[in-house]
């Protein structure tokens, strides 16, 4: 997704500046730029209108929307690196963005969607275990998924499903390591339970004793009169 803000410079900055700029309708930011020669990129103070950044970063793909950024009539490619809300009301305080070089790879973290209702849960009463919900992946800016789909629909239980199983894209490449668990279709812990109960239980009864095989009292009464006679 991409979005337009438009940003405002501002020559002051301090704590007193920044109460005065939310009063009156706008937050304090700052643009920074990329970094070069190892130097600590250089922010440009701005400011924004908090309603229309929030709507952004409310959208279904947040941080990772890809904004265009009009400041004095000059349009750059920016991400939001990070923002501050207020604890109590959550109004918007502050912002940091960064401009992107749209022909330069990026890594960023991605939320993962599960879609469709698997078999074993549906048929053969499993319960799904969706344990990875973000992922990062690398991309061009334009290329920047929104989220990342999984059809479970045909899982059954004790199937899952790993980064490496994920179909290749051409936009982006995951990051995260292969075999880090996505989401798999597990035995209801009750379930597992009364199961390992069972199996102690069996453990735990005594193995019927097993006559030894051997002299009886009637073959060593007839032993005895065999070396009477003798």
């Amino acid at each position: 997704m991409e979005a337009t803000l438009e940003a405002v410079k501002r020559t002051s900055r301090g704590k007193n500046e920044a109460r005065r700029l939310r009063a009156a309708g706008s937050v304090p930011a700052v643009v920074y730029g990329a970094r070069q020669a190892n130097e600590a990129p250089v922010g440009i103070p701005v400011t924004v209108d908090p309603k229309l950044l929030l709507r952004i970063l409310h959208s279904e793909s947040g941080v990772n929307t890809l904004i265009k950024l009009r400041v004095d009539g000059a349009e750059t490619s920016v991400l939001v690196k990070e923002y501050q809300l207020d604890p109590v009301t959550s109004a918007l305080l502050h912002a940091d963005f960064y401009q992107l070089a749209m022909d330069k790879l990026l890594v960023l973290t991605v939320p993962v969607l599960l879609k469709g209702e698997p078999r074993g849960v549906k048929l053969q009463g499993g319960l799904l275990d969706f344990v990875t919900r973000e992922i990062q992946v690398e991309c061009l800016p334009a290329d920047i998924p929104e989220h990342i789909d999984i059809d479970v629909t045909e899982m059954e239980l004790h199937q899952a499903i790993r980064v490496r199983d994920l179909p290749p894209n051409p936009k982006w490449k995951a990051v995260t390591e292969g075999e880090t668990m996505l989401v798999h279709i597990v035995v209801p812990k009750a379930e597992e339970a009364a199961a390992a109960t069972a199996v102690e239980g069996a453990a735990a009864v005594p193995e019927p004793e097993v006559a030894k095989k051997g002299k009886t009292d009637k073959d060593d009464e007839k032993d005895k009169k065999d070396k009477d006679k003798k």
